[in-house]
């Protein structure tokens, strides 16, 4: 089932949740862009200014494995070089009560600044991944019987169903018999593989889909162009690569 991508939503900003709302805002962001000098993580174990860090009680060992996970969750990530020292004196100073080095203001400036700099890495990835799928349907396009809509996607009719059939809505469930392949001809999902067909609601699929089979009448089998910003986009799924462009041929069978 061509299941609906999650989308990205913008977390609220606050002091205490800056960094942590980065690295949620950007989990999508497959290739990182750095946006800072610090150098990377070392990798030499943790000490303090007197030597080896002590970590003998559960509560420093509890500590420490929050800071750990914290650390490993934003270097993962928020998709910039992390400064280090930036995050320890932002610690030290909460927990010292001592008053924050920047304002409220100053951050949400810099939480933008930021983003609009990691977005625009985002959508320069995006271009390039998506350009030899942008070269085919520019292509594919011009073929006899294929028809672009104004999303961008394209279909051709292969076979028609009875005259006057139903259209199924956005909100109907749908019975389809499906094959799916990328553009080098390789098989990622079909039902017609597995023999048995497929259902599910129409608006809970890509929107490609959603978008097609609204277009469809019962009995009719078409091949779908699907490009990636009505696919999974920057997201991957078993055997589909970010970016792809996908390829379907779609029996509808039945509208519940």
């Amino acid at each position: 089932m061509m299941s609906k991508p999650s989308s990205l939503t913008l977390p609220r900003i606050s002091i205490t949740i800056a960094l942590a709302s980065l690295a949620l805002l950007f989990t999508a962001c497959g290739k990182k862009e750095s946006v800072s000098t610090a150098a990377p993580a070392a990798s030499a174990p943790a000490s303090d200014a007197a030597g080896e860090l002590d970590l003998s009680s559960d509560e420093q060992k509890l500590i420490y494995g929050i800071g750990y996970n914290i650390g490993s969750d934003l270097g993962q990530k928020v998709g910039f070089v992390i400064d280090q020292e930036a995050i320890k004196a932002g610690l030290t100073d909460a927990l010292s009560a001592s008053p924050s080095r920047i304002t409220e203001t100053e951050l949400q400036a810099a939480m933008m600044a930021v983003q609009k700099k990691l977005m625009a890495a985002m959508e320069a990835e995006a271009k390039i991944k998506m350009a030899p799928g942008a070269e085919f349907l520019a292509k594919n396009k011009t073929r006899e019987g294929v028809i672009e809509t104004d999303s961008g996607l394209q279909y051709k009719i292969i076979k028609s169903g009875p005259e006057g059939g139903a259209k199924p809505k956005a909100t109907d469930n749908v019975v389809v018999h499906y094959h799916g392949t990328l553009m080098d001809g390789s098989v990622f999902d079909s039902s017609v593989d597995r023999g048995e067909p497929a259902g599910f609601p129409v608006n809970q699929v890509i929107p490609g889909w959603t978008e097609a089979l609204q277009l469809m009448s019962i009995g009719d089998t078409w091949k779908l162009w699907v490009p990636a910003n009505i696919g999974y986009g920057p997201q991957s799924r078993p055997k589909i690569p970010p970016y792809s462009l996908l390829i379907f041929e779609v029996e509808l069978i039945e509208i519940k």
